[in-house]
């Protein structure tokens, strides 16, 4: 079969070879004559038809202009602005998204302004858009600046047993209690930087840093000497500042842990954390770490951390800067909301406070670690809490309570004279029920008292840093002014604070578990009078549950059970419906009972303050 092919295939190129010599156009090649060299009996190659001619390219356009850009941004955009004008192309690349231009539109014209989709930001606006609050990228197209500024003023008169001192003020001043009507002016400026990576409104951040420095200006003015400073040529008023830093810390994502936003985050340095829903045990701002997450699409959370105390000053309240307090505080808590009920959260929590040995004079002079009474020993404190707290409603009752066990050792308690183990209880619970506007509620709260002082086991509860937000909170008397206890340099209570623990001071001190424990009975209402106004009324019962420990450090042989009676009245106003501008005004008394007149007289007690927050 392959031979056939083949002699088939040479049959036809040899009657075609013929035929292309023929029709083979132009000169035909001279004969070769005999001798010649290289005689070829090969026909001659015929030529190629000549290519066609190229047609030239066509001439480039006339060069365009660039096309103006005159859509801009709605808000103010910073250091990076869009570009002014684009290449004359029909399509072009936008790297940066975040600040694409919009048309400027006025829905219903000129004749009824305010009421724009497309509303123009500016620097110093912080409602629309702007670089300085977050909404556009500061590098990249994910990294933003959050700039707040916020000015806090706080004016304060209030009347307070105080005592008239060894060098009183105005001569034939033969009585025991002094003047105890004082001025207080404070103005903190607080300034919060805050660069953070990761489109935060859909997702938590990446990383976050974050500076928060306060400065501070107060203004103390009395009606004795021996307040304001130990040394009493320093007259009877005293201005004072201060610079600390409230926040500054580093935010770190360290997992995702499932696709519902659940992560892991550590977090190192100054940094606020309240331990409980209310602030019983511990609320302060305090360099540290902590590892915190949640899970479950957010119905578990839980918090690790460990903080280092730092020095506070005296005036002011802030932290020192990085003066170290040799107090480790550890927490460690867990919530979980919908607990047994919808709307309800439990949580559970064990705090640990390592209070070291120390002597520690305040800026004014006075001697507050260890505490100026009994003998005054320098001591280690070493105490745990478990607590099991909850928050939220059951059904139509709103319901808040905490339960707190306080156990450890004092190496060396001034008032015992002695070495004593600790073991105290705290108990609060509000309930409360709303009717449109308004809100009833009722509470309880209990702290052990130590019956007997000296018998070597301590059984007053006290916290380690404790701000709490219950009974009338910042409004009420009892909560918000600091009252020294007579002939001593121990407070029966101290500034925000329910807690009457005989400590020198919340701030700068230790604390203390011989101390005489409450009742507190509270009845309140409040209630958005309108939507720019809240109100607040609070009515409180107060009782000692043990006087053992005031007997002891006053040398009385007798003091009543009753404290008294604080009622409150407080209002904050915020006149543009956000918290840019808040007004708050408090006005609140104090009634002494038969314990409280024991000791302090019968002399009815008052304060009256206003504060304004602007906030940028």
């Amino acid at each position: 079969m392959r031979t056939r092919y083949a002699m088939f295939a040479s049959l036809i190129l040899f009657c075609a070879a013929p035929a292309r010599a023929e029709n083979t156009s132009g000169p035909i090649a001279p004969e070769r004559t005999e001798g010649d060299a290289g005689d070829d009996t090969r026909p001659a190659t015929p030529r190629r038809r000549p290519a066609p001619e190229v047609p030239p390219p066509p001439s480039a356009p006339e060069p365009q202009p660039p096309v103006p850009v005159t859509e801009e941004p709605l808000g103010f955009t910073g250091v990076r602005r869009p570009p002014e004008s684009l290449p004359p192309v029909e399509q072009v690349p936008v790297p940066d998204r975040w600040r694409i231009g919009f048309p400027t539109h006025e829905r219903y014209g000129p004749q009824y302004p305010g009421e724009y989709p497309y509303t123009r930001g500016r620097w110093w606006d912080p409602y629309d858009l702007n670089a300085l609050k977050g909404d556009y990228p500061l590098l990249g197209q994910h990294t933003f600046v959050d700039l707040t500024l916020q000015s806090d003023t706080l004016v304060e008169g209030h009347r307070v047993p105080v005592p008239a001192g060894v060098s009183a003020e105005r001569a034939n001043s033969e009585q025991f209690f002094g003047k105890g009507q004082q001025l207080a002016v404070n103005q903190d400026f607080r300034v919060t930087f805050e660069l953070f990576h990761g489109d935060a409104g859909f997702k938590p951040r990446d990383w976050e840093l974050r500076a928060s420095p306060v400065f501070n200006v107060n203004y103390l003015a009395t009606r004795e000497t021996g307040l304001v400073n130990i040394d009493v040529r320093r007259g009877t008023d005293r201005v004072d500042g201060h610079v600390a830093f409230q926040e500054l810390f580093a935010d770190w994502k360290l997992a995702d842990v499932s696709p519902y936003y659940d992560v892991v985050d550590l977090r190192a340095g100054i940094q606020d954390f309240v331990s409980d829903f209310r602030g019983f045990v511990f609320a302060d701002s305090e360099p540290g770490l902590k590892l915190d997450g949640n899970y479950a699409s957010n119905r578990y959370q839980w918090n690790l951390a460990f903080f280092r105390q730092l020095e506070k000053d005296t005036n002011s309240g802030l932290n020192t800067i990085f003066k170290d307090r040799r107090q480790n505080v550890a927490i460690a808590n867990v919530f979980r909301q919908d607990t047994i009920w919808p709307g309800y959260t439990a949580q559970l929590s064990v705090h640990y406070n390592g209070d070291d040995a120390s002597r520690h004079f305040d800026e004014n002079g006075f001697l507050v670690r260890p505490a100026n009474v009994g003998d005054s020993r320098p001591h280690d404190i070493r105490v745990g809490y478990l607590g099991w707290a909850g928050d939220g409603h059951i059904g139509r009752i709103n319901v808040d309570h905490a339960v707190f066990e306080a156990i450890g050792r004092d190496s060396h308690n001034p008032i015992a004279g002695r070495a004593v183990d600790l073991n105290a209880q705290m108990a609060a619970v509000e309930v409360s029920y709303d009717r449109d506007w308004l809100r009833f509620k009722g509470s309880f709260f209990w702290a052990s008292g130590d019956r007997n002082p000296t018998d070597g086991t301590a059984r007053g509860f006290d916290a380690v840093f404790d701000d709490p937000l219950f009974a009338g909170g910042p409004f009420s008397f009892w909560q918000r002014q600091g009252i020294k206890l007579t002939d001593t340099n121990v407070n029966l209570t101290s500034p925000f604070s329910l807690l009457p623990s005989l400590r020198s001071s919340k701030n700068e001190g230790q604390a203390n578990f011989v101390n005489p424990g409450l009742f507190l009975y509270n009845a309140g209402l409040s209630g958005k009078l309108t939507p720019k106004l809240f109100c607040e009324l609070n009515v409180n019962y107060i009782r000692f549950q043990e006087t053992g420990p005031l007997q002891l450090v006053l040398l009385q042989r007798r003091i009543g059970h009753e404290a008294g009676v604080d009622y409150s009245l407080g209002l904050r106003y915020r006149p543009l419906l956000i918290d840019n501008i808040i007004l708050v005004a408090g006005l609140a008394g104090f009634t002494p009972l038969g314990g409280f007149q024991d000791i302090y007289g019968a002399r009815t007690l008052w304060q009256a303050f206003t504060a304004a927050t602007l906030t940028f």
